[in-house]
């Protein structure tokens, strides 16, 4: 089989090492990894085949920059791993794909309401998918009505910004906090907040960051990976976060739970969603399974399905390239535990591990 060069965006993130090695593990074909960051400093600089320096999404060089780059390596399909520069590889896909590369993405459409946490939730609301009760503030006025109107203090009560990635922004509120417990017992990626300290913040704040106040669901969280073609879903494989740190799961298991399953493709066929998208669900205080944010890209645990039989990371290559897709098997039960691992740098540049 042919030998195929992918691009991998955002090699700095905590997902750059499961995807990478993802495909390392191909047996059918040589693959070539390319991957791109805008920090030197970058884990995912010494696992790949080549490797480049980008200016950030945002800067009006960075699509010519990777178009550059991607001419210079022959690239055949391009995976965003980082929520950063999805936009504008969506919007540029068509100037990628007249120089024969294929870009693993979402129209610029789909990715508006799947990117927006208020548009997917109202989405998804009008659609009878199960979502929290929520409200989007723009001002501090809206942001306390929301907060009663939900039931609070009685009731729990969070709320994020729209857009956002990790857990940047999400905050738990809470009536009497236990501030020394917090201080000692706590690490410093505690999302709990009284309602004081939110209000001391916000109400002076300038402009009003627009913010999502939505009901707390104490159930368990769930991630879900899945893989689409244009709104057609192919897979979709569901894992438990049994343990995060700092919005990133460190122990999890796939799960088939029938209703999570159902809901996403519910999503995915609405929105025509295409390549890997990623889903976050967690139940409320009846079991019951409900959307809180979606990630249309390669999320940072994907790996936890390759153990599990279903190597998302390359399907998504075999599909952007229009190969036949083979369902494989779920590994349902399959457990990840995550664990720090070093690489060193020698005084001229070249990475090393023990």
């Amino acid at each position: 089989m042919k030998q195929a060069t992918v691009l991998i965006t955002g090699i700095g993130g905590p997902g750059a090492p499961g995807t990478i090695k993802s495909l390392k593990l191909i047996k059918e074909r040589k693959i070539k990894i390319v991957g791109i960051d805008m920090d030197k400093n970058a884990v995912g600089f010494s696992m790949v085949d080549k490797s480049y320096i980008v200016p950030p999404a945002q800067d009006k060089n960075f699509i010519q920059t990777l178009l550059k780059i991607s001419k210079k390596e022959k690239v055949d399909v391009i995976l965003p791993l980082s929520a950063s520069g999805i936009n504008e590889l969506a919007q540029s896909k068509k100037k990628f794909e007249d120089h024969g590369i294929k870009i693993s993405i979402s129209n610029p459409g789909a990715l508006k309401n799947a990117n927006n946490k208020y548009s997917l939730l109202d989405h998804c609301k009008r659609n009878n998918i199960p979502a929290p009760d929520f409200y989007l503030a723009k001002n501090y006025k809206e942001f306390e009505k929301a907060v009663f109107a939900l039931g609070y203090p009685k009731k729990g009560v969070c709320f994020k910004p729209p857009i956002s990635k990790g857990a940047r922004g999400f905050r738990i509120l809470t009536k009497k906090p236990n501030h020394l417990a917090s201080l000692i017992d706590s690490k410093p990626n505690n999302a709990l907040i009284s309602f004081k300290e939110a209000q001391s913040i916000l109400k002076i704040a300038k402009p009003f960051p627009e913010l999502i106040v939505m009901e707390y669901l104490p159930g368990k969280e769930y991630s879900v990976d899945t893989l689409a073609d244009e709104g057609e879903v192919l897979l979709v494989v569901p894992r438990s976060r049994d343990k995060t740190k700092m919005g990133i799961s460190v122990v999890g298991t796939t799960v088939k739970d029938k209703e999570i399953i159902k809901y996403s493709k519910k999503i995915i066929e609405a929105l025509k969603l295409n390549g890997n998208i990623g889903f976050q669900f967690k139940k409320d205080k009846n079991g019951v399974p409900k959307i809180i944010e979606s990630n249309p890209r390669l999320q940072g645990t994907t790996v936890l399905c390759t153990a599990a039989g279903v190597n998302l990371v390359y399907l998504a290559v075999k599909l952007a390239l229009g190969e036949k897709i083979v369902k494989p098997k779920i590994k349902w039960g399959t457990k990840m535990i995550r664990y720090w691992q070093e690489i060193y740098y020698d005084k001229s540049g070249h990475s090393f591990t023990l």
